[in-house]
C-alpha cells in the first residue's frame, strides 16, 4: 500500500518536478519507506513506498521495457505470480518481483481492459507516452482510494484530496450542496466529494484521456446476478463458502513483512483469525481496541477468540481524553468530516499494531455481504408488515393511524415512529428515511436553506443501486449497500490505517469471493431473526460457540455519553459557538434545542452533534486553513476539556 499522484497538463506544457514533489509528500504518511518521481514532458507521476513485497526492489514509478509505459500503484495484486509467468511466455522481462510491473506488462498486452484480469486491491494510473494516452483505475469494490480534480487545463489526481489540493491547482470551497446527504447518511455516495471541483474516481471504473479522444469513464465491473439455480440447502451452501473464503485468505496472506489481524472478538474477524491460524508458521498477531465504559467494549470476546488459536494477542484501552486530542489531526487525515466515531479507535488501534507487523487483515465488508446489520432485518420485518397492512387496511385509515402515532406519549412515539405504522412503504422510507442521522423532516427545520434539500434527494445514489439491482428487497439492500455505504467504510479504514503507516486488507472483499456470495439468494443470509445465516453455519465448529451465537455489537464508541458530561464544551464550541454560527448554514434555535436536550437527557442527539462537530473541524482546517495540531491548545478548546493522556497498551499471550 502507498500513496500515489500525478499531473497531467492537458495542453502539452512541461510539468514543474518540484510542483509534483510538493503534491506528493503531502502523502509522506502513506509511504515512509520511499518515494519517487517521473516527469515526462506534459505527464508526470509520483509516489510514496510502504514496502510489502519485494521489499529491496519494486520502486516506484517504474516502466516497461523502453521505457514508453510508465506506472505508479497502490495496493496489491494477488494473483501476480500467474500473470507474471503468463505475460513472461509473451516475451515480457521483468526488472523487479513486485507485483506492480505485472499491471505495466499487461496493460502493454490489453490495453485498458489489463484492469479486468487484476485480483486484488488497487488504484494506479498508467501514462503510455507512445499513445499520449493516460489510464486511471480504480478496483471493484473501492477498497483503495482515488480522487481527481480538472482545472486550469490540468487533470490533478492523488489517493488523497489534500494531495490535490497541494498542487494549487483548486483551492479547497466546501460543495454546500452535498449538506443534506452528509446530514442524512453521514457521507457523499456517488463521485463528489465536500470539494467543489473534486471528484472519486467510483469503484470498479477506468478514466481515460488523450488528446484525440478526450476524457472516457468506463464501468468495467458490476455485481452478478441473483442465482436461480443456488445450492438446494444451507449446509451445502455454508461449506462452499467457508472453502471460498479459506482462499481468499490464503491469498491475502502474501507478504514479505510481518502480518497480523484486527480482532474485534466478533463472528467476521474471529472467523478470519481461525480460518488464517493453521496457514501460518508462526502464532497469528492480533490486535484490538476498546473502552473502559460498561457495555462498550468487545476485549473480552477478542481474548476469547485470540486464546482459541494461542494468537499472540494484544489491546489497547482508549479514554475519551486521548479520542478527542486525537481527532482534529484525524479530520485533517481523513480529508472530509469523520462519518463514523469508531475511525479515531481504528487509527490508535492501527497505531498500536505498525509497532509489531506491516500489514493486517479485516473483517470489512462480512456484514453487507452476508447481511449483518440490524437495519436490514428491521427493514424486513417493516416490509412485510406494511405490505400486509396494505392489503387489509385503506388508504386513509393507515394515514389516521400514522398521524395517530404522533399523538403517542413519548417513549412509545419514539419506537412507533420507526415501524411501518408511521413509515412511508418502499426504500424511501423504511430503509433510508428510517435510519437518517438527520431525517428530512428534521432537516427542513434545520438548515437555514431548505432550498439545499429540495434540489438534492439524500438518498439519490442509494435509490438508484437499490432499484437496478436485481433480486428481492433484501437482495437490493445488500447490493446498495455494497456500492455506497461499504465505500466510505473502506475510506475511512484505508485513511486511518495510513494514518499509521500500515497496510489493510479485506478477505471478505476478493471480487470473486463477492460475486459467489451475492449471488446467493437473501434467505440464505437472514432466516427471520438471525443474520449471516450462511456464514454462521460456514464457521460452526471453526470459532467459539459464544461468538458464533453472539448477536453483533458493531464498533460502539459512546461519544453521547462524552459529550453529554465533560466534553460538552466542544458542543458548545463547534455547534453553538460564534464561529459555528457565522457559517449560517443552520437554524441557531434549532442547534440549540437539539444541543440542551441531549445535555439534560431529554434526547439522545450524540451521532447529531457528533457529525456537527466534525462539520466544523473540518471546515475550520480544510477551508480556513487552520493547523490540526492547534485544536488542543486552550485558546481553541474552553480549558474544561481533560487534557491528553495516552491510550493504555497491554500485550496478552493468549
Amino acid at each position: 500500500m502507498c500513496g500515489i499522484a500525478g499531473i497531467l497538463n492537458l495542453s502539452g506544457q512541461q510539468v514543474d518536478e518540484a510542483r509534483l514533489a510538493r503534491v506528493r509528500d503531502t502523502l509522506r504518511h502513506r509511504g515512509p519507506d520511499g518515494e519517487g518521481a517521473v516527469v515526462l514532458g506534459c505527464a508526470a507521476l509520483g509516489h510514496r513506498r510502504l514496502a510489502i513485497v519485494d521489499v529491496s526492489g519494486g520502486a516506484q514509478p517504474m516502466s516497461n521495457e523502453d521505457g514508453t509505459v510508465w506506472i505508479v500503484v497502490n495496493g496489491e495484486i494477488y494473483n501476480h505470480a500467474a500473470l507474471r509467468a503468463d505475460l513472461e511466455t509473451r516475451g515480457h522481462r521483468f526488472k523487479t518481483r513486485s507485483d506492480s510491473e505485472v499491471i505495466v506488462h499487461l496493460y502493454e498486452e490489453e490495453g485498458e481492459r489489463c484492469v479486468e484480469r487484476l485480483r486484488g486491491m488497487f488504484a494506479f494510473a498508467v501514462w503510455d507516452g507512445g499513445r499520449g494516452r493516460l489510464l486511471l483505475a480504480r478496483d471493484r469494490l473501492g477498497i483503495k482510494p482515488l480522487y481527481y480534480a480538472r482545472a486550469s487545463g490540468e487533470l490533478v489526481f492523488a489517493s488523497e484530496i489534500k494531495a490535490i489540493l497541494a498542487s494549487g491547482a483548486v483551492r479547497a470551497a466546501f460543495n454546500e450542496a452535498i449538506l443534506p446527504e452528509y446530514l442524512a447518511t453521514r457521507f457523499v455516495a456517488g463521485e463528489e466529494t465536500f470539494y467543489r471541483g473534486i471528484v472519486k474516481l467510483l469503484p470498479g471504473r477506468t478514466l481515460t484521456w488523450s488528446a484525440r479522444d478526450g476524457f472516457k469513464e468506463r464501468r468495467y465491473w458490476t455485481l452478478p446476478a441473483v442465482r436461480e439455480d443456488p445450492p438446494p440447502t444451507l449446509r451445502e451452501a455454508a461449506a462452499e463458502v467457508r472453502e471460498r473464503l479459506r482462499e481468499s485468505i490464503r491469498i491475502h496472506l502474501m507478504s514479505d513483512v510481518p502480518l497480523g489481524l484486527f480482532l474485534s472478538g466478533g463472528l467476521d474477524s474471529s472467523g478470519l483469525l481461525a480460518l488464517m491460524a493453521p496457514m501460518v508458521k508462526e502464532p497469528v498477531r492480533t490486535f484490538s481496541v476498546g473502552f473502559r465504559e460498561p457495555g462498550m467494549s468487545e476485549l473480552g470476546f477478542a481474548r476469547l477468540a485470540a486464546a482459541s488459536v494461542a494468537a499472540e494477542h494484544r489491546e489497547v484501552v482508549l479514554s475519551p481524553d486521548e479520542f478527542f486530542a486525537v481527532l482534529p489531526r484525524l479530520v485533517w487525515h481523513e480529508d472530509e468530516p469523520i462519518a463514523f466515531p469508531s475511525s479515531v479507535p481504528l487509527y490508535v488501534l492501527s497505531r498500536l499494531a505498525r509497532e509489531h507487523v506491516k500489514v493486517v487483515l479485516t473483517g470489512e465488508g462480512a456484514d453487507e455481504l452476508f447481511l449483518g446489520y440490524n437495519r436490514y432485518r428491521v427493514t424486513a420485518w417493516n416490509e412485510t408488515l406494511a405490505r400486509a397492512q396494505g392489503n387489509v387496511v385503506p388508504g386513509p385509515v393507515r394515514g389516521s393511524v400514522a398521524r395517530l402515532v404522533q399523538s403517542l406519549p413519548r417513549p412509545v412515539r419514539r419506537y412507533a415512529q420507526r415501524t411501518f405504522l408511521a413509515l412511508p412503504p418502499g426504500p424511501r422510507g423504511l430503509f433510508y428515511e428510517n435510519f437518517a442521522v438527520f431525517p428530512g423532516v428534521l432537516q427542513r427545520h434545520l438548515l437555514a436553506d431548505p432550498g439545499l434539500l429540495e434540489a438534492r434527494d439524500p438518498y439519490a445514489a442509494g435509490l438508484r443501486c437499490y432499484e437496478e439491482a436485481p433480486g428481492g428487497a433484501l437482495d437490493r439492500m445488500s447490493r446498495a449497500d455494497l456500492q455506497t455505504y461499504l465505500v466510505e467504510l473502506l475510506m475511512k479504514q484505508d485513511q486511518m490505517s495510513m494514518a499509521a503507516s500500515i497496510e489493510s486488507r479485506v478477505p471478505f472483499l476478493d471480487h470473486l469471493f463477492v460475486e459467489h456470495v451475492a449471488a446467493l439468494p437473501g434467505r440464505y443470509k437472514l432466516r427471520g431473526w438471525r443474520t449471516k445465516a450462511v456464514l454462521r453455519e460456514a464457521l460452526r465448529n471453526v470459532v467459539p460457540r459464544r461468538i458464533l451465537a453472539r448477536g453483533k455489537m458493531g464498533f460502539p464508541v459512546p461519544v453521547g455519553r462524552w459529550l453529554r458530561g465533560p466534553f460538552w464544551p466542544l458542543v458548545r464550541e463547534f455547534v453553538l459557538g460564534p464561529r459555528a454560527a457565522g457559517r449560517r448554514l443552520f437554524a441557531p434555535d434549532i442547534l440549540r434545542g437539539l444541543a440542551e436536550e441531549h445535555r439534560s437527557g431529554a434526547g439522545e442527539h450524540g451521532d447529531r452533534l457528533w457529525l456537527l462537530i466534525n462539520l466544523e473541524i473540518w471546515q475550520r482546517i480544510f477551508i480556513e486553513g487552520e493547523e490540526p495540531l492547534s485544536f488542543g491548545r486552550a485558546s481553541r478548546v474552553p480549558s474544561s476539556v481533560p487534557q491528553h493522556r495516552p491510550a493504555d497498551a497491554v500485550e496478552r499471550r493468549a
